[in-house]
């Protein structure tokens, strides 16, 4: 069997002071629906991103990554009954000289190979879960970002619409990015994004020292029509608001327009043709007469 763990929260943030501790955990949780214990083991690893679709790097140390050697476990090992739930608890213990602004790291957890065996859990599809560990340590701090693009499409052949922003952090922290997004039905007045289940604004974090490229798509949106996408972002100071109204027309309908509008430029200059033919045999007819 298949055990699909899972670990609370996904990300955690912390305000830090150089010389201070910091006490923190997170939750490993072995599945109600399990029936064999889970043997894990948990490690402490650098956390950074690498270019603008911020592929995680858990693996190079940087000056953003120092956090990952203040980061001490209580507990890295043992065992997890079905349906229970083990707390991991850790301690941050900041240097006197930490460095201000961010610090990244995650808490992963895995299965523990040393103890697999036919009658344990045995994890192939998911093998290592992480915690984002975000922190920020007081000091001088840098603030300093842009809003590089905005993007909202004009015309689409195929949905779900794709819309993007992209986002530049010069600064020595992590900043959040506020967007505010509403997409309407022009034909029928329907409110396509929100829905119920989402909200009209949401955050995303920009690392320091990168450049993020953000794209949400938005799904329940008609094969052919016209919908109004309004997308405003608050970031750093700053402020951009795009609104379009988005033609969704897929290539199939486009090929049909260009198939009709050939057969009346065709019918057209038969036509003109036909008509210039009987003229001139007019004509020609006329002057043999005379």
């Amino acid at each position: 069997m298949q055990n699909f763990f899972s670990i609370s929260p996904m990300s955690q943030r912390f305000s830090l002071e150089p010389g201070q501790t910091y006490e923190g955990k997170i939750s490993i949780v072995n599945p109600v629906d399990s029936t064999e214990d889970f043997s894990y083991i948990v490690s402490v690893t650098p956390y950074s991103v690498v270019g603008a679709d911020y592929s995680a790097d858990l693996a190079t140390a940087t000056n953003h990554t120092q956090i990952s050697n203040w980061i001490t476990l209580k507990n890295n090992s043992g065992t997890i009954s079905p349906n229970t739930v083990q707390d991991i608890n850790f301690t941050i213990t900041v240097p006197e000289n930490a460095p201000a602004g961010g610090q990244y790291a995650t808490i992963a957890v895995s299965n523990n190979p040393d103890k697999s065996s036919s009658s344990s859990v045995n994890i192939n599809t998911v093998f290592e879960i992480a915690s984002i560990i975000y922190a920020d340590v007081a000091g001088e701090t840098i603030h300093d970002g842009d809003i590089l693009e905005n993007n909202v499409p004009g015309f689409l052949t195929t949905t779900p619409i794709e819309i993007s922003a992209l986002l530049s952090n010069n600064g020595n922290v992590h900043e959040d990015a506020t967007f505010v997004l509403s997409v309407k039905n022009n034909f029928t007045g329907e409110v396509i994004y929100p829905t119920e289940n989402t909200n009209e604004a949401y955050t995303e974090l920009v690392m320091p020292e990168s450049t993020r490229l953000i794209n949400r798509e938005i799904a329940n949106t008609p094969a052919i029509g016209v919908v109004h996408v309004s997308q405003t972002i608050y970031y750093n100071g700053q402020y951009s608001s795009v609104e379009k109204d988005v033609i969704i027309c897929p290539i199939w309908l486009l090929a049909l327009g260009a198939a009709i509008i050939g057969v009346i430029i065709s019918t057209i200059v038969f036509k003109v043709f036909h008509r210039k033919k009987k003229q001139q045999t007019s004509s020609l007819f006329i002057d043999s007469k005379s």
